[in-house]
């Protein structure tokens, strides 16, 4: 697939970027060339190689599944304007 000048004008517009005319070509170039390079990476054969996340080896650490009130309800009500029995107090909204 090759990228010409009128379609980086396209892009350009949808993405709302400013492009002088003169800058259309060389861009064009670029993306092509960055195109190429995917195109190379695709020939590489993978079939054997695992998904990572890291290039170092690491468990993943798993906590104990238990349901909790997190501990910190005094904290969090600290940052209410008004509130009473471990509640916030809220206007009422509804008559």
């Amino acid at each position: 697939m090759a990228i010409d000048a009128a379609t980086v004008r396209r892009v350009a517009h949808l993405a709302r970027i400013k492009t002088p005319e003169d800058r259309l070509e060389p861009l064009a170039e670029e993306l092509n060339g960055i195109l190429a390079w995917i195109e190379q990476l695709n020939e590489v054969d993978v079939s054997g190689v695992e998904p990572m996340t890291s290039n170092v080896a690491q468990p993943l650490r798993m906590r104990d599944d238990v349901v909790s009130d997190g501990g910190k309800r005094d904290d969090v009500l600290g940052n209410a304007p008004r509130a009473a029995d471990g509640f916030f107090v809220v206007p009422k909204v509804v008559e």
